[in-house]
């Protein structure tokens, strides 16, 4: 009997979601150079409007983010040039520095399409200089409640500049983030996108990331490991410096650099449940001419006919950061919902999902009132069916129900069914 019911219940949940469907989400990452405070290119926001109108990502990862007036200011941006659900994690000034007097104003921070990402929890791993903010996501999927697909993000920013050193204090910072993934079960999905201003693939730091008796071993999904300073063998991942000319801000001496990364955890290469897309990795802005070697982006060694990225956003790109973004795709085998879901879930919950007599819902939205409702058992049978009064609560009678798990419906809304449980 009991081997029934979980059939049944495997059986109507099919029902309500389309597991064969397949999502596609585009990640950015992008060191946005002191921003705001960086002043020497005027009016650069117009750039970074036209970069993400171009790209639309879902997932807008930053780093030398200066203040919240700036944070705010890329939310702006981000909800009119890609779309106006998106939304940014809590805005949290470096922790690392307290005890040298907050000298350091170079943040991270995580934008994201809420449409699609629901943020569950913030953390913030702490080290000598800069600190790696590490956000959970969940895909909003329809089966969210019964198969979550959940993702850790990291967004950080390692020490700069050459020498032993520094080399050491990279390696230093990617051991505290070790330390706390440590924490977190092993198939765990995870991202990493930073500026981790390496310049060789045999530093400290990034052989500890990619060491494989780590609990959480990270993997470069472009598969371009190796010595890549000034080495044009690499220009196709080269991320720094888009400039030759002084007075702009930041970095000159034009294009020699992998500084730029997107890390995934080596799962996410297989078969979890969120993967990365194969050949998706790339430069945003770059068109892999051995040519740009030593070049600015936007000169004309950095294009041939027929190149990918045109001129217009080579010289965006120029004006807005001495770096360039990162990009790729992940992708899922489930469905999202829809807006509109998104909306009535949010504004459609019970109070109470363990039930004796009455499942009440309060603050029901207007945009409900006149819709039917229909309660399923668990065989996928309807046993009572209820009409949303033009009133913003409702107590639904369950007395007659049998103990046990039933599903109810929004009649003819494309809405995750609600689950509860009659126990009298």
């Amino acid at each position: 009997m009991k081997k029934n019911i979980i059939g049944c219940f495997v059986l109507f949940c099919l029902l309500w979601t389309d597991v064969s469907a397949q999502e596609t989400f585009k990640v950015m990452f992008y060191n946005l150079l002191n921003y705001p405070l960086e002043e020497a290119v005027p009016n650069r926001e117009e750039d970074l409007e036209f970069i993400l109108s171009d790209y639309q990502p879902d997932l807008f990862l930053v780093c030398e983010l200066n203040n919240a007036t700036g944070a705010n200011s890329i939310l702006n941006i981000t909800k009119s040039s890609i779309v106006s659900t998106y939304e940014m994690a809590t805005y949290t000034s470096n922790t690392s520095d307290d005890t040298t007097g907050d000298q350091n104003d170079l943040q991270n921070q995580l934008y994201y399409d809420s449409a699609k990402f629901i943020l569950e929890d913030e953390i913030i791993v702490p080290t000598d200089l800069r600190d790696f903010n590490i956000y959970k996501l969940k895909v909003n999927t329809v089966d969210q409640d019964t198969n979550p697909i959940e993702l850790y993000v990291i967004v950080c920013h390692l020490k700069a500049s050459n020498g032993v050193e520094n080399q050491l204090r990279r390696f230093n910072m990617v051991v505290e983030l070790d330390n706390y993934l440590s924490t977190l079960p092993p198939e765990t999905n995870v991202l990493l996108g930073g500026d981790l201003n390496l310049y060789t693939a045999s530093e400290p730091a990034f052989q500890q990331l990619l060491q494989d008796t780590n609990n959480i071993t990270f993997t470069d999904p472009a598969n371009r490991v190796g010595s890549w300073s000034n080495n044009p063998n690499f220009v196709d991942v080269f991320t720094q410096s888009t400039r030759t000319q002084n007075g702009l801000g930041g970095t000159t001496g034009g294009f020699d650099d992998r500084f730029d990364f997107i890390l995934t955890s080596e799962n996410m290469l297989g078969s979890t449940n969120i993967n990365y897309v194969v050949d998706s990795y790339q430069v945003y802005g770059n068109n892999g001419l051995s040519a740009c070697y030593n070049s600015a982006i936007n000169s004309t060694a950095c294009a041939i006919e027929g190149s990918q990225y045109s001129f217009a956003v080579r010289d965006a790109l120029h004006n807005f950061s001495d770096h360039l973004p990162v990009t790729l795709d992940l992708a899922i085998e489930s469905s999202l919902l829809s807006m509109d879901e998104v909306v009535l879930n949010m504004s459609f919950k019970p109070e109470k999902s363990l039930v004796d007599n009455y499942l009440r819902f309060m603050n029901i939205s207007p945009e409900l009132f006149n819709q039917n409702l229909v309660i399923y058992d668990c065989f996928g049978k309807v046993v009572k069916r209820v009409r949303l009064k033009t009133q913003e609560s409702i107590s639904i009678d369950c007395s007659e129900l049998a103990n046990g798990l039933y599903f109810l419906q929004l009649q003819n809304q494309l809405v995750s069914p609600i689950k509860f449980i009659v126990s009298h």
